[in-house]
């Protein structure tokens, strides 16, 4: 008997390799994969200009960023947007000002394409050769109303099949229904019931190496897990001989691991 539904994932076209840079720009589940990254030793650049959650944020982030790697991550959290009645610009953040100075927006599946494609654009000028992977944030918005956070993730869906079909170096990882469909539970939750737990980060985690990782990738981490977990040991006597000899030769492993792949 199966008691719960698994979500079928797709290779991609592609494969990360081990230690490989990766960019993560997004909201602040990009910033909860990019950290799992990192813990893995791989050299990952994470929100560079701050979490950002729709589409034209995203692309005012990328326009900034220069030094694209051959692989990026872009996390859809809302179709939300504030533009400040001034200017008429799209806000990455309000910085605290008053409401009144805004103007709050819903961006339609048409607008969330446009501004994804000048994303798009923007990072194959700068790497021809470069993967982007879209992904849409778990996380509800409760502020908005639960059936108008599920409006909005309908919306970001939406769009970002229409990139994936519009481009072949686009790719598609279903975090959102990984979360909703396959970890059907408030234990995969934070006390807000709103943000994925640690748990299930790590469960999508795995997920990703699964469906992107190279043989050679999977590898290495198999071969810096127990490295790892003697590095993140605690002793009772962290002072004594003994444990600064553990802690020497550990290190020394790690260097020789991380030269064999670099």
């Amino acid at each position: 008997m199966e008691f719960r539904t698994v979500v079928t994932l797709r290779k991609m076209n592609f494969w990360i390799e081990p230690l490989e840079s990766i960019l993560f720009v997004g909201s602040c589940f990009a910033d909860s994969i990019g950290r799992r990254f990192e813990e893995e030793h791989f050299p990952v650049v994470v929100n560079p200009d701050g979490v950002v959650y729709n589409p034209v944020s995203i692309l005012h982030t990328i326009q900034k960023y220069n030094d694209v790697p051959r692989i990026v991550f872009l996390t859809l959290g809302t179709n939300h947007v504030y533009r400040l009645k001034e200017t008429g610009e799209i806000v990455d953040n309000c910085q605290k000002r008053p409401q009144s100075l805004f103007l709050e927006e819903d961006l339609s599946v048409e607008q969330c394409v446009d501004a994804l494609s000048l994303v798009v654009e923007c990072l194959r000028k700068r790497r021809q050769d470069v993967q982007i992977v879209l992904t849409v944030s778990p996380i509800r918005y409760a502020k908005y109303g639960f059936h108008g956070s599920q409006l909005s993730k309908a919306v970001l869906l939406l769009a970002v099949d229409r990139m994936t079909r519009k481009y072949d170096f686009v790719s598609y990882f279903p975090a959102y229904e990984i979360v909703l469909d396959e970890l059907r539970d408030y234990r995969f939750y934070q006390p807000d019931m709103l943000h994925p737990s640690s748990q299930a980060v790590e469960y999508i985690w795995q997920q990703l190496v699964d469906c992107c990782f190279s043989d050679r990738a999977k590898k290495f981490l198999a071969e810096w897990r127990p490295i790892k977990e003697a590095l993140a040991h605690r002793p009772f006597h962290p002072e004594s001989e003994r444990y600064q000899r553990f802690l020497e030769d550990t290190k020394k492993k790690e260097q020789v691991l991380l030269a064999l792949y670099i």
